[in-house]
This record gives structure tokens, sequence and C-alpha cells, in this order.
């Protein structure tokens, strides 16, 4: 069974509408929820980009059900992994165990506000595996005192710690963060349907652990209002993520996808109203081997619409076809 979730995208809707938008994703039924962890947006059309751990915070107090999870957090460079492991340790206590912390090595997108530069993968990459080390020494409680090659930590303690600490998963995008996964990861989280990503995990020590994809979507009555705004704010989605963690500003995306086409957009993200083309949109994470898929609908102002569909028609034949 291949578990379906709603993702609180930052870049397209404000910190209070989030809140609403997963409150009614939990009614309509999700099974989990998924937020992203941005400061800016990928395309100035999308226009937001509220802080996530304040949004998450309130959606926990919002929800009684519903498992939250980061999206992924980058601990590496706006944050301090000492401050990600006290955020993620206080969102598991307000959420009543209901938190995963989903983490990655981040894009420059966002990053690169505290101008530190922007280093290599491989330097990420280290800098990620570093960060788990300490995130994972404060879970355990007492004081972490650390010095390494990236991170200093100097007598941290976290004094609210959960009885279970928060999962972590490790977002993958090839074969080094597929083995840092393995290793370090309770789960992996990946946005392309690719069964060689979960393979390289399952051989670096991830078999058995769920693995957790995202798919993006765009519901409306018209296929071709759909298309348009697809189009408008998610035509970035196909750079792929080599190209997506190195760009620095949203008019980079805006020149980097500046001949895409509406039909390109429509053939990769299922668009419209048609129940069918979202199921077999979902079809490829669910043959790859995926446990959970977040959706994304795409455009802030049509979640209400997209959700009341997703309870009466959409949910049911996802069930239906991966039950």
């Amino acid at each position: 069974m291949v578990q379906i979730g709603y993702t609180m995208m930052t870049e397209q809707a404000g910190p209070r509408e989030l809140v609403g938008h997963v409150v009614r994703a939990e009614e309509v039924g999700y099974d989990f929820s998924v937020t992203s962890d941005h400061y800016f947006p990928w395309l100035r059309s999308q226009g937001h980009s509220p802080y996530a751990w304040s949004v998450l915070g309130a959606a926990a107090q919002a929800t009684s059900r519903i498992p939250l999870m980061t999206y992924v957090t980058c601990p590496s460079f706006r944050y301090h992994p000492a401050v990600v492991a006290q955020k993620a340790a206080t969102m598991q206590l307000l959420s009543e165990g209901r938190f995963r912390l989903g983490l990655g090595s981040g894009e420059n997108l966002n990053e690169h506000v505290v101008g530190g530069g922007w280093p290599s993968a491989d330097v990420r990459h280290e800098m990620l595996e570093e960060a788990v080390e300490i995130i994972r020494a404060l879970f355990q409680g007492g004081h972490v005192n650390h010095r390494g090659t990236h991170f200093d930590v100097e007598s941290a303690r976290l004094w609210d710690l959960p009885d279970e600490p928060p999962q972590i998963g490790l977002a993958v995008s090839g074969d080094q963060s597929c083995a840092l996964a393995g290793r370090l990861a309770d789960l992996v989280i990946a946005t392309e349907p690719k069964a060689g990503l979960l393979d390289a995990f399952d051989r670096n020590g991830g078999e058995g652990k769920p693995r957790v994809g995202q798919l993006p979507v765009c519901y409306d009555p018209d296929r071709d209002t759909a298309i348009k705004r697809a189009h408008s704010q998610f035509r970035w989605f196909g750079n792929g993520w080599k190209v997506n963690s190195e760009l620095p500003h949203p008019d980079s995306f805006e020149s980097a996808t500046q001949f895409v086409t509406p039909d390109d957009v429509a053939a990769s993200i299922p668009c419209g109203d048609d129940p069918d083309a979202f199921v077999e949109a979902v079809r490829p994470y669910a043959e790859a081997g995926f446990t959970e898929v977040a959706l994304v609908q795409i455009g802030g102002e049509s979640q209400h619409g997209f959700l009341d569909w997703s309870e009466k028609t959409l949910l049911p034949a996802l069930r239906d076809a991966f039950a």
C-alpha cells in the first residue's frame, strides 16, 4: 500500500493559509503531510516564502492526527545543526510524536542569504553528514561538545526532549547521497521515481526503511487553466536537482526556464480533473518501491478546490489503485 500525502508548499501560500490547508487535508483523509523550508520562492509568480518552522508549530496545534515533516530542511547554512535539533525536538513535543525531520544538502536559492558562499556538492554532503551526527547526539540527551571540519558545538544540550526522537530522513538524487542516506537515515526522500535511487539506498543499509516521494499535480475543472497555472509557477521542476541546487535567485530560474512551453509542463505534470491521469502519475513511484507519495497541488489559491476534489474523487481513486 502506498500512503498518499499532502504538501504545504511555503513558496505559494502565506502562513495562515498553509495552516488552514493542512487542517483541511487532515479532514479529507490524507495520510501524512510534508512542508517545504524555503527563504525564496522558485519563481516570482509563486509569491510567498514564510518561515516553515513557525508554520509547522501552528499546524501541530491546529491538527490532531496527520503526521508532519520537513521536506526538506538544510541543517548546514541558514541553520546550525544544534538549532535544527532543538527545533525538531520541540516539534516532536508539540505534535505529540507526529513529526519527522527531513534533511538535505540544500539549494543555493535559499542558503546564499547568510553570505557563506556555496561549496561543491561533495563539501555539502560532508557538511550534511556532520550535521546529522550532531543532531543525533543532541537527541540522545546530555551535553554535546563537537569540534568538526565544518561545525563546532560548545556544551549544547536540549532541555525539552521527547520520549522518542523524530525519525530523520535524507533527500537523495545520486549515488553519493544514497550512500549517505543508507548509512545515516531512518527513511529516504526523493522527488523522482527512480528505482535506482532506492536500490542504492538499500545497498548502503536502507533496506526495509520507508521511502518518501513527491509529485507535483495541478487540479482544475478546466484543463487549460491548470496547464497555464502549472507553467506559470512550476516550469522550473524539470531542470533536475543538479541545476536547481545551484541557481541563486528566482530570476535565475526565470532565465533557465524561458524556453519551457506549456506543452512541456503538461507532458510531465498531470493537469485537469481526470483522476486516472493522477493515478498514472503516481504509478511510477509505486512501481519503483516508494511507500509514501506526497502530492503538491500547484497554486496557493487552488488548494480548497483541490482538497474537496481529493475527498470525493482523487483519494478514493488512488486507494483503489494502490491499496
